[in-house]
């Protein structure tokens, strides 16, 4: 482990923030509640070392006040209500302005090549050092900021860790935010020439808000936190734009359907997935699962604007055995995750928040423990990773923190040069040395 040094610890508020009767508060649906007992999503930016006379710390908390002022709501904090008449307990978000957590770090020890060029290729540990919430769980924003950054100055560069609560906001809203505040931070801007936050303003009739939720269903103790890190590995594995096209034209040749197309990040989905089974020793009758967390906000009727600020993700699980996967190729893989995205619907998204309402189920979601029979994919390749430029440059590399990692996550983004991608992924080491060792595999990526 790097030695980390805590220089400062702050609170950044919104800036000239003015507590008054227009105090926002705002109501949680089914899709943020169901994130209550998961950590917080943690994600890094690796920046070269800016000029000695740039002041990057007063920089970025100077452009962080403006930019909460436009996406207050990070800078509020959960609210528990507990109902005793019948038992139950509610949340609500009060964006009250309490501000966010602003760490200032040193890992003198610690250069660019350690982080882009480690030993075996796998993602060193000592990153679990560069972020600033570590094992916070959304519930936990009763008292945690519900959004918080740490700034780690390395030999030769700088590390941007922030973590975020998920039932206020998913990455496509994180992304936005994250956005806007470099280019205040680079440019300057005022907060005027940035268009209002548009909230989430969508709700099902008939529900009441807040939502109640039973103490004895709050209350149910998570399973014991099983520290599998040790037998967990992680490695980056990069396609280029030229194998995924070969991967996408190779699925959908296998399937040769005009009515439906697998997409590119469908196609490494399946790729990844068949090898990482291939890989497991699991018995043909197992029956195994793919979770894509995707976007529903342009899905539901009437739709969201691409840019409402909230959590509207959900999750599509295909489920097949190892049989079925084994006999089949890569376009019926591809072809079942094509399915799955393609049957969330409003309808799909409205039932669910109906049935969960009547018996409402907090999950205790798996954190560091073997799930060997699943694989999730989070995030995206499409977010804006690689324009957060805050004057000293673009990022040169990101990297995930070690909130909610679990083996078989796979954790999508951009590639650094156009049409690239890259999937973080997290597996039991025997798994993952296999893998790494799997001619057919490497064939179409590489470790970064």
């Amino acid at each position: 482990m790097a030695d980390v040094v805590v220089i400062s610890k702050s609170i950044v508020r919104p800036e000239s923030y003015n507590e008054g009767s227009d105090r926002v508060k705002i109501h949680l649906t089914p899709w943020d509640l169901f994130f209550l007992r998961s950590e917080y999503p943690q994600r890094g930016l690796l920046y070269p070392k800016p000029d000695p006379e740039t002041q990057i710390i007063s920089r970025l908390k100077s452009s962080l006040s403006v930019a909460l002022k436009i996406f207050y709501p990070f800078a509020g904090r959960l609210v528990k209500i507990e109902n005793e008449d019948d038992k139950t307990a509610s949340f609500y978000v009060d964006c009250d302005g309490s501000g966010v957590k602003f760490i200032y770090a040193s890992a003198k020890t610690v250069s660019v090549s350690d982080i882009l060029k480690p030993v075996n290729g796998t993602v060193p540990g000592f990153l679990t050092g560069f972020f600033p919430v570590n094992g916070v769980r959304s519930c936990e924003g009763l008292t945690e900021s519900l959004i918080a950054f740490q700034v780690t100055e390395l030999i030769d560069g700088v590390f941007i860790g922030f973590g975020y609560n998920h039932m206020i906001a998913d990455g496509s809203s994180f992304w936005n935010f994250f956005n806007t505040w470099s280019e205040i931070c680079l440019t300057g801007s005022n907060r005027k020439e940035f268009p209002p936050l548009v909230l989430r303003r969508w709700f099902l009739n008939g529900i009441d808000s807040p939502i109640r939720i039973p103490f004895s269903e709050i209350e149910t103790p998570p399973s014991p936190i099983v520290d599998t890190s040790s037998l967990l590995q992680e490695k980056i594995f990069r396609f280029t734009s030229g194998n995924i096209s070969e991967l996408k034209a190779k699925a959908n040749g296998e399937v040769n359907s005009d009515d439906r197309r697998i997409s590119s990040l469908q196609a490494i989905s399946a790729f990844m997935w068949r090898s990482i089974v291939k890989n497991s020793d699991l018995d043909s009758e197992e029956v195994i699962h793919c979770k894509l967390l995707m976007d529903m906000r342009r899905r539901l009727n009437p739709p969201l604007e691409k840019e409402c600020f909230g959590n509207v993700v959900c999750f599509a699980t295909a489920t097949i055995t190892v049989g079925e996967m084994v006999k089949n190729g890569l376009g019926w893989v591809g072809l079942q995750l094509n399915k799955t995205v393609g049957s969330k619907t409003n309808e799909d998204f409205r039932v669910f928040a109906e049935n969960w309402v009547k018996k409402p189920i907090i999950p205790i979601l798996p954190n560091r423990v073997a799930v060997s029979n699943s694989v999730i994919v989070a995030s995206s390749p499409w977010f804006n990773v690689y324009g957060n430029d805050f004057g000293w440059g673009k990022p040169i590399a990101v990297r995930a923190g070690p909130g909610n990692v679990t083996e078989g996550k796979l954790i999508a983004y951009p590639g650094i040069e156009q049409g690239n991608i890259e999937i973080q992924t997290c597996l039991s080491s025997h798994v993952m040395e296999k893998l790494s060792n799997d001619v057919e595999f490497l064939k179409h990526a590489c470790v970064v």
